[in-house]
């Protein structure tokens, strides 16, 4: 498997981990300086951004990867593609459809994500 289709694997099991709730899974896909960014411009490190996505507050249902990109260049790729995410907050199932970027790094234990960010949100 090439490094693009790595990336990219390892881009849809940090969406399977995500949809599904799994914290252990998440940290291990997320490199420990990671940071995010969401739509709504809030940032988070590695432990807030698994707590205040596993901890029940936000369930995610799915998240899609449609429309993917991938560059590397050595041990980096930046991944660009449109997630369609599907949540609850409480109040019911809500889909969010926006553009998302990540960057992955590649070490001794396979690619992880160091930064992301989502947004604006296509209505």
């Amino acid at each position: 498997m090439d490094a693009q289709a790595q990336v990219l694997a390892a881009a849809e099991a940090r969406a399977d981990a995500l949809s599904n709730g799994r914290a252990a899974d998440l940290i291990r896909l997320l490199h420990e300086e990671f940071r995010w960014t969401s739509h709504t411009g809030d940032s988070f490190g590695r432990d807030a951004y698994v707590a205040r996505n596993t901890s029940g507050a936000v369930r995610w249902q799915s998240q899609e990867l449609t429309d993917v990109s991938v560059t590397v260049v050595g041990d980096t790729a930046v991944l660009h593609a449109e997630a369609v995410d599907v949540i609850d907050r409480g109040d019911g199932s809500e889909t969010f459809r926006m553009p998302v970027t990540q960057v992955w790094v590649r070490g001794a234990g396979g690619w992880r994500c160091l930064a992301g960010h989502a947004g604006p949100r296509r209505i």
